[in-house]
């Protein structure tokens, strides 16, 4: 491959091929991480802004010391160890539905993300986030246990799924389900690689009190223009 290109990692998996890459980018002067399913890139360390943000945003609306936190979508680690940051965090449960993804961060294959694997408060939890939800728990050591927050990442979007079976969880119905697991006042936090999408903040607004679409923008230096993501955070 190449010493400016190294595939860490590959697997088959029920929704397609998924590959960690790593390769030094000369353009950024930086070894850039990435993810892809297939031929479709899922990920990459060179753009963390909105993923950090998504558990910024997540977190800060919260009171307490205490917090119980679910990260949906592991990834690249980015959203769970900015998490991990934030000293009211009391528990951390990673809900990650490939193993393989888990492995990477338990075998240290990212340097960014280093200490969330062995941060006492982490429990990595192998499951499909979207089955666990519709099935009323998201710890199955303590079904219907409800979170502080849940921050997730792992669609595109509401509207661009990865998989068929998630589209029913950015219903009204699917929503409730969540928010059933949420402590009053707690928040559902949600990454999108879309614009805000005005029917999806209504739907939100049917479960939800209050809840904010938040664009996040950054630097994208390879297209040498701005882009952005949307956070939406959501409180029960």
């Amino acid at each position: 491959m190449g010493a400016r290109f190294e595939e860490l990692a590959w697997r088959e998996t029920p929704i397609g091929e998924i590959s960690l890459r790593r390769r030094r980018d000369p353009a950024l002067d930086a070894e850039v991480y990435e993810v892809k399913l297939d031929d479709e890139y899922l990920m990459s360390s060179a753009f963390p802004v909105a993923e950090i943000e998504l558990a910024r945003l997540g977190l800060a609306p919260l009171t307490g010391d205490a917090l119980d936190v679910v990260v949906g979508g592991l990834g690249l680690g980015y959203t769970a160890r900015t998490a991990l940051e934030d000293p009211r965090v009391r528990s951390l449960v990673v809900v990650e539905a490939i193993e393989d993804v888990i492995d990477w961060h338990r075998r240290d294959l990212l340097p960014f993300a280093a200490g969330l694997a062995t941060d006492p408060r982490t429990r990595f939890v192998r499951a499909d986030f979207f089955a666990a939800v519709a099935g009323g728990g998201l710890d199955p050591d303590e079904p219907g246990r409800r979170f502080h927050a849940v921050l997730l990442d792992v669609d595109h979007s509401p509207r661009q799924v990865l998989h068929p079976s998630h589209a029913p969880f950015y219903t009204v119905d699917g929503l409730r389900r969540l928010a059933a697991l949420l402590h009053p006042e707690g928040v559902f936090a949600l990454w999108s690689n879309d614009p805000p999408d005005t029917a999806f903040q209504r739907t939100l607004t049917e479960v939800f009190p209050t809840s904010v679409a938040h664009v996040v923008r950054f630097p994208n230096p390879l297209q040498g223009r701005e882009a952005a993501n949307t956070v939406y955070v959501a409180r029960h």
